[in-house]
């Protein structure tokens, strides 16, 4: 998570040396995770449903056009390959991995993927833009060549939805100026005072505003992506990806006042980032075909610890998933005796699920308790 905290709160951990170390690893241990309250929020509207589904609507094409675009050198793991998984999955539309110049896209926490094409190709190939951009966070948000070629979409008609973090480079590019939104919960306070004609609404993982659409954190892109899909193609299709998903029911629905900044998230980082002692280095095996979305989501988990750190094995020959995305290996990095544990045999909700109780089983509840506010997964 230190790569979406604010300057303020990265010096505030990096100083934690001496007697702030030592008082605060012993309050991260006698601290304990906040409860969840288990109270599931309001459904919503029947007739709020339906503008959102109108408004996510295919602008140009029957069988629309997909860009998930990334900047090379630091594109959010879980933002860039799960939307692209699971629209893939659903064969409605034709999604295309777009990168902002040529050669890899090195991708944060964990994994390195070989795009599809560039921007400029994307042009060659499409001069009329696509119909969907689909925007995750990276490790700037006022990337110039990104942000040019996301108003260059827009300007051409493309609905533009800004996954997670990613909302902030939509705001970056002007496209989020007195329309309604939302965004991970971290960099709320930091968007709303750089953006306020922008209208915070609260309660919701989905947000949908003249052409713009926003989602909250890491784990929004999941029911997003089945949104789109039903918007694309009706609900029954969607449903039948949801159930490939592992999920048996999705909406926008959130719960925002679960999600903030406190003091056992601040403690258990300070604690783990301290420990450099603990530190872990967990190979996870890509072997051909393996399901995207949950390498993705357990790759992310295990790379959020502050305890562990994930490497890809083998190499060094890309390797391709379940849906075409070109893995790169890591390389020049020995595989360690320590692995990420099995997650085949999941879908992928069960796969992240399973990777939360993992990682308390060996780092503890708080540690969970940290990863799960990263990727604003409403099961904390």
């Amino acid at each position: 998570m230190l790569t979406r905290m604010n300057k303020r709160h990265r010096v505030w951990i990096a100083t934690g040396v001496g007697s702030i170390v030592v008082v605060a690893v012993i309050l991260a241990v006698i601290s304990r995770p906040p409860e969840s309250s288990g109270v599931a929020p309001p459904a919503i509207a029947p007739d709020e449903v339906a503008a959102t589904l109108a408004a996510l609507k295919p602008p140009k094409r029957q069988r629309p056009v997909i860009a998930v675009i990334g900047i090379n050198d630091a594109t959010e793991t879980t933002d860039y390959i799960m939307p692209t998984g699971i629209l893939r999955r659903a064969d409605v539309a034709d999604v295309l991995m777009v990168a902002t110049g040529p050669g890899p896209v090195k991708l944060y926490p964990a994994l390195t993927v070989e795009p599809d094409v560039t921007t400029a190709a994307f042009d060659a190939s499409h001069p009329d833009g696509a119909d969907y951009v689909i925007v995750p966070a990276m490790i700037r948000e006022d990337d110039p060549a990104a942000l040019q070629w996301i108003k260059g979409q827009a300007g051409k008609g493309a609905t533009i939805i800004g996954v997670c973090v990613g909302v902030k480079v939509v705001a970056a590019a002007g496209l989020l100026d007195n329309k309604r939104g939302t965004t991970h919960w971290y960099v709320l306070k930091e968007l709303r005072e750089k953006h306020p004609s922008m209208h915070y609404v609260p309660n919701r993982r989905i947000v949908a505003d003249q052409g713009v659409v926003t989602t909250t954190g890491i784990t929004a892109s999941m029911p997003m992506s089945l949104t789109l899909i039903e918007a694309i193609a009706g609900r029954d299709k969607a449903e039948a990806v949801a159930k490939d998903l592992g999920l048996d029911h999705w909406d926008a629905r959130h719960a925002s006042d679960a999600f903030k900044f406190t003091l056992p998230f601040a403690l258990t980082v300070m604690g783990n980032t301290a420990a450099v002692w603990n530190r872990e280095q967990l190979t996870l095996t890509v072997s051909p075909g393996i399901d995207e979305v949950s390498l993705a989501l357990v790759a992310d988990a295990w790379s959020r610890t502050y305890r562990s750190r994930v490497i890809t094995v083998p190499g060094p020959d890309p390797i391709a998933t379940r849906s075409g995305i070109r893995i790169i290996p890591d390389a020049g990095i020995p595989a360690s005796k320590e692995t990420v544990p099995p997650f085949r045999d999941l879908a992928p909700a069960q796969a992240l699920d399973a990777a939360l109780s993992n990682i308390e089983s060996r780092y503890g509840p708080r540690t969970r308790y940290v990863v799960a506010m990263q990727l604003e997964y409403p099961r904390l």
